[in-house]
């Protein structure tokens, strides 16, 4: 019954079938690295992000080397910002908004610089390309808390004077002509003294999931309805095929049996006499 799938249309089918449904498997796997990355992410948010800053000599090592699972870490820094080294981030949307990111390296009291990123401003009204004003930071003597974030890449496109197109820390390093410790840089969380003026902080990562475990599940749930639907197609087939084969045997039987079964009358039903026709056959009976 089932000796068609070994016909090159239906192994075609299946090989189709087999295609697509790998690629679902590869598709839920995606999914589910996409998945164990968040969750990295919002373990490393919930342990570090409001966790006891550390002083900056139990971080240094960070700041020429980050450890993945050191990210969003609090460090305490005391030192002053160099005002001349400041710059803006190009292209940074917050909230959907596009805008600018500020960056200032920081001297340490005890002699190494870091990069601290202060926070947003929205894109100007009065200057094309550039924020209508950035706030300066405080002078003299500042603490700031930060916490630990990665560099990043170098990208294939300029920036006017005064802006980066990324926090691309060994190009910004280039750029201020002395040392900078380029392995990480610090999100600002607080500074004091406070300064007059200040760029919008930044939120709180989100700790959300998402939808990548309910993609994933859907993408294997394509992969096996795939299969299920070859196999309903198969036994359709199946099935029409047995169909076919009864109307052939019906329609190859003899003609001569064909035509007696046509000429052949079909039983009359007797009919019931009525009464009327029983006295009558009586009366005849008896000679009258």
């Amino acid at each position: 019954m089932y000796r068609f799938l070994f016909s090159s249309k239906w192994l075609g089918y299946l090989l189709l079938a087999a295609i697509f449904a790998t690629a679902c498997v590869f598709l839920g796997r995606w999914q589910m690295d996409r998945r164990a990355e968040t969750l990295a992410e919002i373990n490393r948010v919930t342990s570090n992000y409001s966790a006891t800053p550390l002083p900056f000599a139990e971080a240094e090592e960070q700041f020429s080397r980050l450890e993945a699972d050191k990210e969003w870490t609090q460090v305490e820094l005391k030192g002053s910002y160099d005002v001349d080294g400041q710059r803006v981030v190009r292209n940074r949307p917050l909230n959907g908004q596009p805008g600018y990111e500020v960056v200032v390296p920081f001297k340490i009291n005890s002699g190494q610089t870091v990069v601290v990123d202060r926070g947003w401003l929205p894109i100007g009204n009065n200057t094309p390309g550039r924020p209508d004003s950035v706030p300066e930071p405080p002078s003299g003597e500042v603490t700031v808390i930060v916490r630990l974030k990665p560099g990043e890449p170098e990208l294939q496109r300029g920036a006017p004077d005064g802006q980066l197109a990324s926090i691309d820390l060994p190009a910004y390093a280039a750029q201020l002509g002395y040392p900078v410790l380029t392995g990480a840089y610090g999100q600002l969380a607080s500074e004091t003294p406070a300064a007059a003026a200040m760029p919008y902080p930044f939120p709180k990562p989100s700790v959300e999931e998402g939808t990548h475990l309910s993609y994933s599940l859907q993408w294997f749930a394509f992969g096996v309805l795939m299969f299920i639907g070859f196999g309903y197609a198969a036994r359709q087939q199946a099935r029409n095929a047995e169909i076919d084969a009864q109307d052939a045997t019906a329609d190859s039987a003899p003609e001569y049996a064909m035509a007696a079964n046509r000429r052949r009358p079909a039983p009359r039903k007797r009919k019931q006499p009525t009464a009327e026709e029983e006295e009558d056959a009586i009366l005849d009976a008896q000679g009258y």
